[in-house]
C-alpha cells in the first residue's frame, strides 16, 4: 500500500548533486569518466530527466561505497509516487477478489 504523501520524493539524480558530486567537487564529467559511461547519462540523471537504472546503481555504489539498493530505492519511491499522481487509471482496477464476486 502506498504511504499518502503530498510532497513527491526527491528525485535521485538531485541527491547524486547535492550530496556527492557538489561536497566532493566531482563534474558531470569527471563522474561520466570514473563510472565508464557518457556525459549524457549523468547530465540526464543529475537534471533529472533520467532514471537510475540497476547498473547504473551498481556503478553509483561502487563509486560513493554505497549500496545500489540505496539508489534504486531512491528511483522506486519516485517513480511510484509520480505514477501514482500523475495517472488515476491504476485506480480504476478491481481487486480480484471483488471482480469475481460481481461476475458469479
Amino acid at each position: 500500500m502506498l504511504r499518502a504523501r503530498k510532497r513527491p520524493p526527491t528525485h535521485p539524480g538531485h541527491i547524486l548533486k547535492t550530496h556527492y558530486l557538489d561536497p566532493l567537487s566531482i563534474t558531470i564529467k569527471d563522474l561520466a569518466s570514473i563510472l565508464g559511461v557518457s556525459r549524457k547519462t549523468i547530465s540526464k540523471i543529475v537534471n533529472e530527466r533520467g532514471s537510475i537504472t540497476s547498473d547504473m546503481a551498481l556503478r553509483l555504489s561502487r563509486a560513493f561505497k554505497t549500496t545500489p539498493e540505496l539508489w534504486q530505492n531512491l528511483q522506486k519511491n519516485y517513480d511510484l509516487w509520480h505514477a501514482s499522481h500523475d495517472s488515476k487509471d491504476w485506480q480504476n482496477v478491481q481487486p480480484l477478489e471483488k471482480a469475481h464476486q460481481i461476475s458469479a
